[in-house]
């Protein structure tokens, strides 16, 4: 196979030591009093392929081994001396390095450099004989890929004569004297199985010792065969294991498909440092500082390193990294870049004395010291994260002795073994959790000062809202590479576990402000915790978005109750605790791995197992059944089935797209014979498959969009398009609307450009402003007054008002009066008790001051304050909350207020950046809610306001509003942990471009920011059940989405047309299958088995663009545009409706349809009419009814809800605009109840919530979800 198929478990094996040659110099000196240091060398190397075709049959076909095809072909000793092929006798003593140039070296490995690693103390030949011992190596080529290193070191006894003559393990001759010599077997790996190799080198050599040395090469051969034959297990919850005597060795898989193989005891670094010496090396390591471990032994080095490396996952070390250095390495640590090394305790006065500014942590001391000082100078993670983090460390129990103190002593090693592995897994998950907690609590919030759309990280920001005592820290941290490499990742929405426990553990506030766009000001609830104290011991910051994980009575979130809300139990300790048990799958006995007869006869036992345990699983088990087809898949390949290889390969395309090896199956496609090719092509599945991987070929590769740029104040005039792509980048506002009236504010009285001065005075006020409020300090008899989640986003100079002296405050809900001398509060008004604001004058002395005047509701006495020159800016700003305040309560829409405290915000920067006799004039250009107070009547009809409940914007993040095209309700689940996304209802929201968005339907908060389904428009959701959501979409496939862990892994691509309709069967009874039906446009319907997502039948139906199916009494409806068709199960058309004779002039007919059994009726909208027409099932030539829906210009959707139909329409204003508008019909009576003023565009979807709520989605030119209640 080519270089794309994945290896087993060995890329090579090498053995080293010192030659026969050596030996006879080196028995020379035994007589000397010293032991002598000798050069070691490479003695043999094994690498796969080990069997092939040709060896045995002259064939052309190869059996792969699970090898890896891209090898170095030769190399040269040192000294340039010939060296001997490896013989498959086995009878040379002579040094068995090879000198033709077909041996095959993995790529990346140094075999010059090897020896020094290998032996990173020396090889010396000693009088007695030494224990074996391990140590671990990290091998990285100059792109970066790691491979890893096992090495053994074991004795052998040489014994030798006066005249130098050697015999090992042969006749024993007078005089005979005996020496001991060291020898390693350094098993090298892709892939970081430290423990598992290290089992595996233990078992060869047990039984090595008891074999004679002319066997040594033939063993060492066989035993590099067996583990070039072991799979490796793809990312979840499948381990693999094997037996290699007396062990039982597993292969754990990784946790996810962007982390390592993480086979190593997380633990080692707790019981060598004290948690503030790790967040010490954190904090190293995240700065990129110069690190070096030491150590007395070298097994330490390596292991304790890799632990850090997870430690700081997702962040990757992008420097190099040699955790073992020998003595002759020891000038590598004078690189002028950062990295990351380890070397002997012994060489530390050498290595502290050549740089000043290393890092050296000694692990056998547990210290963390600077090569200039005792102590490290370095700034500390930050204390909420640093207090966090030592909180959680004190809570592990770290040692395995203390957990089996109760138990009985095991007499089988494989189940003492096995119990061992169970105990370090579950404490490796809860080092996994507490580290990656400590990650997300110092950069979650980078995320809030992101902009997605033109790829920039506004860091001046960022570091603004950081505890001043942080910012060395962040300032260090925020220009290494990687946290570069961080936030590219962060910018691509990647969905890895950062994101994962940042959305878990995020407060219910944090999630309700991100659905609101407004300024980032502090709440009173922030300042209420500003200076408060846990109990727990942890910073007050981390009060409401970090739940305490050791303890899960505490992680309950402080949801808005309400009636849609289900409690869920209480959150499972360790969010990063797999939610499925582990399985593992044992490999079959290993046959004479050196016979290409026997290696295939494994393949096939192998494969055997493989379809046994496919047969085996419950089909509500898919991500095991995906694990099976990757490992039978990978078999198939290297053994020679391509096709077969392909038809695994197409199932797990349609059980689990995460794992689906892209590129290793380019390669399988690649090398198919002609003969293979024809046999895949008559099979539909896979000539789809292949026509897929030709498409991906042929794409063009995208432009790299890994780019992050920092935010830069402009240095050029700007003109509008250029303007509002630098308020996009800055943060202040996305939304386009709102920065072309800020464009107009600026440019008032001159050239429409904005100059790079006054973006400057505007940015810098608009970011001191909002850093000033961050100081406000509001005394205890205010917050009283206030909500928790107000904010304090203005106050005026001192003024002279009708309620005393002091300082006017504005917060996004009301007015007040911050009296001077003694501290205290006085209400002024709510914005939504406003009845009039305007200014006057009030004589002072010889001089008129302008007043300002508010009256309320709620006093007979006007307000008055003498406000001066802001009278002007405060009388806008107030207007303006007013009309958004009187916009958002009519219209059920929070947004708008959101909006008109922007456009205040704007006023008030606007203002204060131009200093002219203009400013005011050109702050009006943002008062949008007040002048369209004039351009529209702001009353909504009493029906559509008693009926709306409320409305949110799912397009917050985006630069403009996207239309709403899909909207389904799931419910919660009784039982189902939070953490696993179960336990509350949801609303699934299809954006364009195939966005979906996850509303948590008892709070209408955002679970997440987007699932990207494809490129194209979504048309339909189905919820099948528990474990799977599909979704059609124009671009023919069927995506399918887990609604427990919100991610799409699915995928059915039979279709040829743009998939329209979704249906479900329901079950006759629990033992029947549950069946689903899909159609696309060009009349396809496809009937699916939803357990094993397979095609049970196909067939087309005829009619002008099928648009939607529905299972009514056994029988299939479908919607066309020129007609509804009943059809039976096998495809044959029952009845048929066309359309009615006066629409037959109708260029888009049909637009959908009802069925319901109640009344055996059929409803049916079109999509250029403004009625709807009513068949009688039983006998459909009966007159139908027809409904006339007033002011409506065409049907989109219609949902049956009770005893009403709900009709969304697309109609137009009196002033010729576009308005959405759903009718509510009555079905007994035939006549409409409601006429609701919806949406200010096409109503495009209609979903119900529990037949208590109407939810509606609105096209692009609104882009909002309105909830409507139903009586």
């Amino acid at each position: 196979m080519a270089k794309n198929v994945p290896s087993g478990l060995l890329e090579a094996c090498v053995v080293l030591g010192v030659s026969n040659e050596r030996l006879k110099d080196a028995g020379l000196l035994q007589g000397k009093d010293k032991e002598p240091l000798v050069e070691a060398e490479v003695l043999q190397v094994h690498a796969p392929p080990f069997v092939t075709k040709e060896s045995s049959s002259n064939g052309t076909d190869h059996a792969q081994a699970f090898s890896r095809a891209q090898r170095r072909r030769s190399f040269k000793k040192k000294r340039d001396r010939p060296v001997s092929t490896i013989s498959n006798s086995g009878q040379t003593n002579e040094p068995v390095v090879a000198d033709s140039d077909d041996l095959s070296v993995p790529q990346n490995i140094d075999l010059i450099a090897l020896p020094q690693l290998c032996f990173p103390d020396g090889l010396r030949i000693t009088n007695e004989s030494r224990e074996d011992c391990f140590h671990f190596l990290v091998f990285t080529d100059v792109f970066g890929n790691q491979t890893h290193g096992v090495v053994a070191q074991y004795c052998k006894p040489v014994h030798f004569q006066q005249d130098n003559g050697i015999h090992q393990n042969g006749h024993r001759f007078n005089k005979l004297q005996r020496v001991y010599t060291t020898y390693s077997i350094c098993i090298i790996s892709k892939y970081p199985y430290y423990n598992a190799l290290r089992d595996c080198l233990s078992c060869f050599l047990h039984h090595l010792k008891t074999s004679r040395m002319c066997e040594f090469e033939e063993q060492v051969k066989e035993f590099s065969a067996k583990l070039a034959l072991v799979p490796i297990p793809p990312p979840g919850s499948l381990h693999v294991v094997f037996n290699l005597r007396p062990f039982q060795i597993e292969l754990p898989s990784r946790l996810d498909v962007d982390r390592p193989v993480m086979d190593l005891d997380l633990h080692l670094p707790f019981l060598c440092f004290k948690p503030k010496h790790i967040l010490q090396i954190i904090s190293s390591i995240l700065m990129e500082q110069r690190v070096v471990f030491l150590s007395t032994d070298w097994a330490k080095l390596t292991l304790v390193a890799e632990c850090f490396m997870i430690f700081i996952h997702p962040l990757r070390w992008q420097h190099p990294f040699v955790p073992v250095l020998s003595r002759q390495m020891l000038d590598f640590i004078m690189a002028p870049t950062a990295y990351l090394m380890g070397c002997h305790t012994s060489h530390f006065e050498e290595v502290a004395e050549e740089l000043d500014d290393l890092v050296l942590v000694d692990i056998d001391k547990g210290t963390v010291s600077s090569s200039s000082s005792h102590s490290l100078k370095l700034p500390d993670v930050p204390l909420t994260a640093r207090d966090c983090f030592i909180f959680r460390a004190k809570g592990l129990q770290l040692h395995y002795d203390l957990e089996v103190c109760c138990a009985g002593s095991r007499t089988d090693i494989n189940e003492l073994r096995a119990h061992r592995r169970q105990w370090q897994h579950k404490l490796n998950t809860l080092i996994l959790n507490i580290t990656m907690e400590l990650i997300v609590n110092i950069f979650s919030e980078v995320c809030d000062f992101l902009n997605y759309e033109h790829r920039v990280f506004n860091s001046e920001e960022f570091l603004r809202s950081r505890e001043m005592t942080d910012h060395e820290f962040y300032k260090k941290v925020l220009d290494t590479h990687i946290f570069h490499s961080f936030l590219r990742e962060r910018l691509n929405r990647k969905n890895d576990a950062f994101t994962r426990m940042q959305l878990n553990i995020r407060s219910e506030t944090r999630r309700m402000k991100v659905m609101t766009e407004s300024p980032r000001r502090p709440t009173m609830e922030e300042i209420n915790r500003k200076y408060v104290r846990p109990e727990n011991g942890l910073n007050s910051r981390l009060g409401v978005s970090m739940p305490n994980l050791a303890d899960p009575r505490l992680l309950t979130m402080p949801i808005r109750q309400t009636s849609m809300r289900i409690i869920p139990e209480p959150f499972q300790n360790g969010i990063w605790s797999p939610s499925r048990p582990i399985k593992t799958f044992k490999l079959p006995e290993f046959p004479p791995p050196l016979s290409y007869q026997y290696v295939q006869s494994y393949y096939n036992d192998l494969i055997g197992l493989l379809s046994k345990a496919i047969t085996s699983v419950t089909p509500d088990d898919s991500a095991l059944l995906a694990r099976y087809y990757y490992l039978r898949g990978l078999v198939n390949s290297v053994a020679g089935k391509r096709v077969d290889a392909l038809a695994d390969f197409q199932s797990l395309y349609k059980t689990d797209m995460d794992i689906f090896p892209a590129e290793l199956l380019n390669t399988l496609v690649e090398s198919l014979l002609v003969e293979e090719r024809r046999t895949a092509e008559r099979r539909p599945d896979l000539k789809r498959l292949i026509s897929r991987v030709k498409r991906e070929n042929e794409r063009a590769r995208p432009v790299d969009g890994g780019t992050v740029k920092r935010f830069e104040l402009p240095k050029k005039h700007m003109h509008m398009e250029d303007f509002v792509r630098r308020v996009q980048e800055s943060g202040i506002v996305k939304d386009q609307g709102t920065i072309q009236r800020l464009f107009e504010a600026l440019t008032v009285g001159q050239q429409k450009q904005v100059d790079p001065e006054t973006f400057c005075y505007f940015y810098n006020f608009w970011k001191d402003t909002e850093a000033a409020a961050q100081d406000v300090d509001l005394p205890v008899v205010v917050l009283e007054h206030l909500e928790t989640d107000e904010c304090v986003y203005k106050l005026s100079s001192s003024v002279k008002t009708s309620h005393g002296v002091g300082k006017i405050a504005m917060t996004q809900r009301r007015l007040f009066l911050l009296t001077e001398g003694r501290p205290g509060y006085v209400e002024i008004t709510k914005f939504r008790d406003i009845e009039d604001v305007k200014i006057s004058s009030a004589p002072f002395l010889l001089l008129r001051i302008p007043t300002l005047k508010i009256k309320t509701s709620l006093r007979k006495e006007m307000f008055e304050a003498n406000l001066k020159s802001e009278c002007d800016l405060w009388h806008l700003m107030i207007k303006e909350m007013w009309a958004g305040r009187k916009m958002a309560d009519d219209h059920k829409d929070p947004q708008f207020m959101e909006q008109a405290l922007t456009n205040t915000l704007l006023m008030d920067a606007v203002v204060n950046s131009l200093q002219s006799q203009k400013a005011i004039f050109a702050a009006t250009k943002l008062a949008y809610f007040d002048k369209k107070k004039f351009d529209v009547p702001m009353m909504v009809p009493k029906t559509t306001s008693e009926t709306l409940k409320h409305k949110i914007n799912p397009s917050l993040e985006q630069t403009s509003p996207q239309a709403v095209d899909v909207l389904l309700y799931t419910p919660g689940q009784l039982g189902v942990s939070e953490l696993n996304s179960g336990g509350n209802p949801k609303l699934w929201c299809a954006l364009s471009d195939g966005k979906v968005l996850v509303f948590n339907a008892a709070s209408w908060s955002m679970q997440q920011n987007s699932v990207q389904v494809g490129k194209s428009r979504l048309n339909c959701m189905l919820a099948v059940n528990q474990d799977q959501l599909w979704i059609g979409s124009k671009d023919s496939f069927i995506y399918i989405i887990n609604p427990r862990s919100v991610s799409c892994n699915k995928q059915l691509t039979e279709h040829r047309g743009e998939v329209t309709g979704l249906a479900l069967e329901e079950r006759i009874d629990k033992f029947s299958q549950t069946v689903a039906y899909s159609c696309s446009e060009d009349g396809s319907v496809i009937v699916w088995d939803v357990s094993t997502l397979q095609a049970k039948r196909h067939f087309t139906v005829s009619c002008d663009r099928l648009q939607s199916i529905q299972i009514h009494n056994g029988m299939l409806w479908c919607c066309g545009r020129n007609c509804l068709l009943e059809v039976r199960r096998n495809g044959t058309v029952h009845r048929k409706v066309s359309l009615p004779d006066h629409l037959l002039s109708s260029p888009r007919g049909f637009s959908s349809f009802l069925l319901f059994n109640e009344s055996e009726q059929l409803w049916a909208g079109f999509a250029d009419a403004g009625e709807l027409c009513v068949w009688h099932c039983r006998d459909l030539n009966k007159p139908f009814i027809r409904i006339q829906l007033k002011d409506c210009a065409g049907v989109v959707c219609m949902i049956k809800v009770k005893n009403q139909i709900w009709v969304g329409c697309h109609g137009r204003s009196p002033e010729g605009k576009t308005r959405g508008k759903i009718y509510v019909v009555n079905t007994d009576r035939y006549t409409v109840e409601k006429e609701l003023m919806a949406h200010d565009d096409s109503v495009q979807t209609l979903c119900s919530a529990e037949h208590r709520y109407v939810l509606s989605g609105a096209a692009r030119a609104d882009g909002k979800i309105g909830i409507w209640k139903v009586e």
